[in-house]
């Protein structure tokens, strides 16, 4: 806690006295850039924004007699060149100089306002001086991936405001919240870690993220918007012209410009179905089996099961996708988090216990209903076709099998006609060969366990969506829920825990 808070006020009297360079005559090159930057004073000031000057010996001198040898190395603000072995007896104390020099110094806070690390954008064109921004090492206050850059002074904005803009860099942000944008914050790199998305959910859930729009930006924007989605945030994608970051299109094309175009960016799946369509040629069958490849990732991160059946019918609609078979196999992986993408928009595949259940359904109630077993506990007898039927709208079938006309079709005679079933002609006939196979004899214990399994899948779907709800209720204060859902939690881990998969089929 001591280091902590020296090394604290080493960044604070850094910062002001970048602050002072600043404002001295070896700071008017960096003064000059800032103005065309579009930059007043007051903001300047409002973001302590100084100068770190070509000698490198200055800030070192200036802090050496308040603060010991160990604060200024732990301080992330000076570099030293290591003389003598290691561990070597005598070995001299290597002479600290500055690590910024001849750069502009935005200060990073914490939410809280103190300083705890810099960035610096150079001035120099010589390539040999580094990199155009150098960042503070990460320190014992400094974790990169755990700040949000002015979080501190956006963060009243945000709860007013009841949203959050995220752009990528700190001049993006400066000249964002300078336009009066005050709810925006940066994250300091190219993608969200889950660090400051939780950081970020003290504050609001609901987000506009207006990342670069060329190669790279795109790339970081879906990383942030998947981790966003799983942290479960209401998301919406700003996306500008192409050749302006945020700061240049709120200088150039002005602050209503900007203000426009946050009023109408898309929500999150607008943007990855206009996305989708613009990759894939969506016309086509080949195309549409594309584009759901690129776009169940994404749905399957969305903790809430019902979000997920919404957005499966709102992307079968909008990319043209009339095929049930595929409907629903989009509907059956967005509930199934962890599903492979599609191969193939035909070929119906089918395990073991669905085989097994196939034939159980096509049969009349008289040939399976003297069988009756304990289900769960209770005393009431079982029936192999009411409990596949159950089963079976719980936990749909692959590629469209388990939808209710079909099951209703399969229960309705004793022989049930393939020929006029509601699937494509490939699925008839994989559902004509299990129908078929009659090589193996179909008793009451086979059919519960193929129930067992499928029941076993759903119980453990249940599970992964609990958990979701369970973090999600615990965020929100709400411990009436929280009870509620930790008691349905703990039923279902009890009855995966007696082996609600039967035997395995």
């Amino acid at each position: 806690a001591r280091i902590r808070g020296q090394l604290m006020d080493a960044n604070e009297r850094a910062c002001a006295w970048f602050q002072e360079q600043l404002r001295k005559p070896d700071g008017a090159g960096a003064r000059e850039y800032l103005a065309g930057r579009g930059l007043t004073p007051e903001i300047i000031a409002k973001f302590r924004i100084g100068f770190a000057p070509e000698t490198g010996f200055l800030l070192r001198d200036a802090l050496r007699g308040q603060f010991d040898e160990e604060v200024m190395r732990e301080s992330g603000l000076f570099s030293w060149k290591q003389e003598g072995n290691q561990g070597e007896q005598g070995q001299k104390v290597a002479p600290l100089y500055g690590k910024f020099r001849n750069r502009i110094m935005f200060p990073i806070c914490n939410d809280a306002g103190r300083v705890i690390a810099f960035t610096g954008r150079t001035l120099s064109t010589d390539e040999k001086s580094g990199p155009k921004y150098l960042n503070s090492p990460e320190t014992p206050l400094y974790v990169k991936g755990r700040v949000l850059f002015n979080l501190d002074k956006a963060k009243e904005a945000i709860r007013q405001l009841g949203y959050a803009i995220v752009v990528e860099g700190q001049m993006d942000c400066i000249s964002v919240y300078a336009a009066g944008f005050q709810n925006v914050i940066a994250s300091s790199g190219t993608a969200f870690t889950d660090l400051q998305a939780r950081l970020l959910a003290r504050f609001t859930h609901n987000i506009v993220v207006n990342f670069d729009p060329d190669t790279a930006g795109a790339a970081a924007t879906e990383r942030t918007l998947a981790l966003l989605l799983e942290e479960d945030f209401t998301i919406k994608v700003l996306s500008l012209e192409a050749g302006f970051d945020p700061d240049l299109y709120v200088r150039k094309k002005g602050v209503q410009a900007y203000a426009t175009a946050l009023k109408a960016a898309p929500r999150y799946f607008d943007y990855l179905i206009e996305r989708a369509q613009m990759k894939f040629p969506v016309r086509t069958p080949e195309g549409k089996v594309k584009a759901i490849n690129f776009l169940l990732p994404h749905i399957q991160r969305v903790p809430s099961r019902i979000a997920r059946d919404e957005l499966s019918n709102e992307i079968s609609q909008k990319l043209g996708i009339d095929s049930a078979v595929l409907r629903q196999e989009l509907k059956h992986a967005a509930a199934n988090r962890g599903t492979k993408a599609v191969t193939a928009p035909a070929a119906m595949v089918v395990t073991e216990a669905e085989r097994i259940l196939i034939r159980a359904l096509s049969m009349t109630h008289e040939m399976l209903g003297d069988y009756t077993s304990d289900r769960d506990g209770s005393e009431a007898p079982f029936d192999p076709c009411r409990e596949a039927r159950y089963a079976l709208e719980q936990e749909p079938l692959q590629h469209g099998l388990g939808t209710e006309s079909l099951i209703n079709a399969l229960l309705a005679s004793e022989d049930v006609d393939v020929a006029n079933l509601p699937v494509s002609e490939s699925d008839r006939k994989v559902l004509a060969e299990c129908l078929m196979n009659e090589n193996e004899e179909l008793t009451p214990e086979l059919v519960e366990g193929a129930l067992s399994a499928l029941r076993r899948r759903h119980l453990e779907r249940r599970q992964r969506e609990l958990r979701g709800l369970i973090a999600e209720v615990e965020r929100k204060g709400d411990s009436m829920a929280l009870a509620q859902l930790l008691k349905e939690k703990l039923e279902v881990d009890r009855a995966l825990a007696r082996g609600a998969s039967g035997s395995g089929v």
